[in-house]
């Protein structure tokens, strides 16, 4: 099982491209990107890793975390590795790991994608957090996980995947990292704010929105748009945009990338 400084990767696709590290979201797991590795790998080294804390990477966390612990992972891992610059497209908690990484270590970074990311947690978002702790705290894991969809997925899609999603439940169960660390992680996302410093924000940058998003809504993302190097673009698809419609997700990325 690969592992660097604490963290478990994959290491996908075409080895003298250009590195693309892929950063998931709160689950924190490499395998979120599944649907797609083939598209991104094509022309890039792909790079997926499992979140500190989670999955197969080292479990212990400090009692405080903040995102910009997960952007120094990101360079730990990048060290690690021997890469001085690479891509990343982060996934919600990934994209806010990854603007953090813009600020703190520009000349690490050659491109940024940030899929339903944020500046500031926006009042929608926080509410959804407060509901889905509600439910881990006094409803337990179980009833957490079979929640998790209808914040995820567009409702016609949780339809036509149930079984799937089901089917799911059980792996779910085994690898949940425990509750202290999803609430560590959660008040991480609440607490990230650059609001007051998007104009120090490199170049290069695509901020990607779904409109239907259930719990990042589209307008959270809005406040990159009067940002010089910035380009938002918006797609549908629910939160995990890339899962329900990864042929549309890995078109606009790779277009960026290669621009």
């Amino acid at each position: 099982m690969p592992v660097a400084a604490g963290l478990y990767y994959e290491d996908h696709g075409y080895r003298a491209g250009v590195p693309l590290i892929l950063s998931s979201g709160l689950g924190g797991s490499a395998s979120y990107w599944s649907p797609n590795l083939s598209a991104l790998s094509a022309r890039h080294r792909v790079i997926a890793y499992d979140h500190r804390g989670t999955g197969r990477s080292d479990r212990l966390l400090p009692d405080d975390v903040r995102v910009e612990d997960l952007a120094d992972d990101i360079i730990m891992l990048m060290d690690a590795l021997d890469i001085e610059r690479a891509h990343v497209v982060g996934h919600a908690a990934g994209g806010v790991a990854g603007l953090a990484l813009a600020l703190k270590a520009p000349e690490r970074l050659d491109r940024l994608v940030v899929v339903n990311g944020w500046a500031r947690a926006d009042p929608h978002f926080l509410r959804c957090f407060a509901a889905r702790l509600a439910l881990l705290r006094h409803a337990g894991v179980d009833a957490f996980l079979r929640a998790q969809p209808i914040f995820l997925y567009p409702a016609d899609w949780i339809s036509q995947h149930s079984g799937e999603l089901d089917a799911e439940l059980p792996h779910q169960l085994a690898s949940f990292p425990g509750i202290a660390t999803m609430e560590k992680r959660i008040a991480a996302l609440a607490g990230f704010d650059i609001a007051d410093r998007l104009a120090e924000l490199p170049p290069r940058i695509l901020v990607l929105a779904a409109r239907d998003d259930m719990l990042v809504p589209a307008s959270a993302s809005y406040a990159f748009r009067a940002v010089a190097g910035v380009k938002m673009v918006e797609m549908a698809g629910g939160h995990a945009c890339n899962v329900t419609d990864p042929e549309t997700f890995d078109t606009l990325v790779l277009d960026f990338l290669r621009s």
